[in-house]
């Protein structure tokens, strides 16, 4: 792989910059950003006033724990411009969920906060490894969903050349990489599994591919998946992460030089790590959920908002700022089979770890009597299709998900290209349960 590591005066100051110099930006911009809340957003003004809490009150960094959580329902129940401090003639442009389980979630951006989000994309992409004047192809999808336009807009802040080919019609997709010459590919993980697979089926070989460098995100992926990718196609591959009730991809990203956790931009964005149970700080370096406060944000000031994301934070290496593990999973995501918490990419890492399997997967749950049950859809590869290289695929599986993750699981592996592809999200769990009133 080529050695993609950017150069020392590339870099914004800030990210180098000492963590005193760090932590002082941050306190002034929280102040400002808690006062700008409180002051325009009638939610803000009533949930602290119920916990007691003026922005005044905040003297250092550790007085952020004295302030509430937002949650995702607050955004609902504000729905739709609720949440908005600033006049709505002032937002530029809105984004929003796809609203699947109710109400989507709507957030805003004042031309202030469409170009901090463009430089923190432009900052990403330069950790990853893009430089000014590559050829870039996104595959995230464009629309409400803010990966595609957040992708598209950073690029072009760094100067690269945009392909905007959005999801969909892979095999468009390997013909643009291929007669485009793309550089630089940002899809999630899931749907760059597809683009391998139609490669392969193009009789094309990936490692030939003009792609460098894959910036992958939208979904927890596992090292595992890193791997694969990386050894099929002969390109780096790094993680990006965002949400866009705090921004949109961007709010963090893996640099390429050590790919060992993914940096957050402090200087926008504030970090916690909160115990899902009590809500209370954890110490950087221990696990659980994700709390992000906004510094900058003018349309969506967004202050203690849980992520229900899982990871753990780590002191900065190619950069000063912070480093955030990769993503465990979802607290929502979190399967709990007979007393043990199972997470979608525990069982991607054992998929991958049996030769034989193609890394797509689907987990059903179900019931019998009163017991909880998984089933794990899983397809083997075009060499061992056959029922009796399945099947011994399949207790090899089992066996590994017993082992490492402490369960037992019914696993089905059918033939190529049975199980459901993403162009998107990949849908990773069905619960077929039946629901308790």
């Amino acid at each position: 792989m080529k050695d993609l590591t950017p150069r020392a005066q590339d870099l914004d100051p800030i990210e180098i910059a000492s963590r005193d110099e760090i932590a002082a930006l941050q306190l002034q911009r929280m102040k400002w950003s808690l006062n700008h809340a409180y002051e325009n957003v009638p939610h803000y003004r009533k949930s602290f006033d119920a916990a007691g809490v003026h922005p005044d009150d905040l003297k250092s960094l550790a007085d952020l724990r004295r302030f509430p959580f937002t949650v995702k329902t607050d955004l609902r129940d504000n729905y739709p411009f609720g949440m908005f401090a600033v006049p709505r003639e002032k937002v530029l442009r809105v984004h929003a969920s796809s609203g699947t389980t109710g109400k989507p979630t709507v957030v805003g951006y004042t031309q202030s906060d469409l170009d901090t989000w463009a430089d923190c994309m432009a900052r990403s992409m330069r950790a990853a490894g893009t430089r000014p004047g590559d050829i870039v192809h996104i595959a995230y999808g464009y629309g409400l969903f803010t990966g595609g336009l957040g992708a598209h807009y950073g690029a072009e802040r760094l100067g690269c050349t945009v392909v905007p080919a959005s999801g969909g019609m892979t095999t468009r997709q390997v013909t643009l990489i291929e007669d485009f010459g793309a550089s630089t590919i940002m899809v999630t993980p899931s749907y760059m599994l597809s683009i391998l697979d139609e490669y392969r089926a193009q009789g094309r070989d990936p490692r030939e591919s003009p792609l460098q460098l894959g910036i992958f995100g939208a979904e927890p992926w596992t090292n595992a998946m890193r791997a694969e990718i990386e050894q099929a196609f002969d390109m780096h591959a790094v993680d990006i992460y965002g949400l866009s009730e705090v921004m949109g991809p961007g709010v963090a990203n893996e640099c390429v030089e050590t790919k060992d956790g993914l940096h957050i931009w402090e200087d926008h964005f504030y970090p916690e790590i909160i115990d899902p149970i009590s809500g209370e700080p954890v110490a950087d370096g221990q696990m659980g959920e994700l709390v992000f406060t906004s510094l900058t944000k003018e349309a969506l000031p967004i202050i203690r908002y849980r992520t229900r994301d899982l990871t753990r934070l780590l002191p900065g290496t190619a950069r000063s700022m912070r480093r955030m593990e990769k993503i465990t999973g979802r607290s929502d995501d979190m399967m709990i089979l007979r007393g043990v918490n199972v997470f979608p990419t525990q069982i991607e890492e054992q998929i991958l770890a049996v030769k034989g399997l193609a890394p797509h997967f689907q987990i059903e749950l179900w019931r019998e009597g009163r017991m909880d049950c998984m089933t794990v859809h899983v397809e083997a590869d075009a060499a061992h299709a056959s029922a009796d290289a399945r099947a011994m695929c399949g207790r090899a599986l089992c066996e590994r998900i017993k082992d490492v993750v402490g369960v037992t699981v019914v696993v089905d592996v059918t033939e190529p290209d049975q199980v459901a592809r993403s162009q998107g999200k990949a849908q990773r769990i069905i619960d077929n349960r039946p629901r308790t009133v």
